[in-house]
């Protein structure tokens, strides 16, 4: 869940503005008014499928599995960056907290906006701990394929989850291995008739 009362939820400021990063499905379905949004990138994490979803992309008898960050020192994620004019940051705040309620809860990180060397801000970042209770954890890939495969939940089938991740990082020039290998595997196991281009 959420926590607003501690401090690193409150960071997510320059100036007035409140920015955003988006690592999972906030690539392709923000689902609130941003001024502006840029590609960026943050260190020493990375994206992966551990995290269970039983109000979106599955339901509680059958979890679906959706993206968190885990701490990875080298590494660099890559996303996209909203900001989100100080008028409507507490609505927006407001609104994330109960799309992200699933055990996600506020982080404020440094994301590196565009490029390596160039500015960055502090934007405020969802992430789903290994404290959590829907948290599932590492897995074989095959595994975690056949589970997203018969997943289904409010947002829709699992399986359209990971691939508009995989088009959304595609889109951005991002690469994520954990993220194209399971869509590969998704995708090669699919029937013909469900595949997508």
């Amino acid at each position: 869940m959420s926590d607003s009362s501690t401090p690193s939820a409150r960071l997510a400021r320059v100036g007035s503005d409140l920015w955003i990063f988006g690592y999972g499905s906030l690539l392709w379905r923000p689902d609130f008014a941003h001024a502006e949004v840029r590609r960026g990138w943050i260190a020493d994490w990375e994206r992966r499928f551990w995290q269970g979803s039983m109000d979106h992309r599955g339901v509680p008898e059958a979890p679906g599995r959706v993206v968190t960050l885990i701490s990875s020192p080298g590494a660099a994620c890559w996303g996209r960056v909203y900001r989100v004019e100080a008028a409507q940051a507490d609505a927006t705040t407001e609104k994330l907290d109960w799309r992200e309620r699933g055990g996600f809860r506020r982080l404020s990180l440094r994301v590196h906006l565009e490029h390596a060397g160039g500015p960055s801000v502090e934007a405020l970042t969802y992430v789903a701990e290994s404290d959590n209770p829907n948290y599932l954890g590492p897995a074989p890939l095959d595994a975690i394929a056949a589970q997203v495969r018969g997943a289904h939940g409010p947002s829709g089938a699992n399986i359209e989850y990971v691939q508009r991740l995989a088009e959304s990082l595609r889109e951005l020039r991002a690469d994520d291995p954990h993220v194209f290998a399971l869509d590969v595997l998704l995708r090669n196991q699919a029937p013909p008739s469900t595949r997508r281009n």
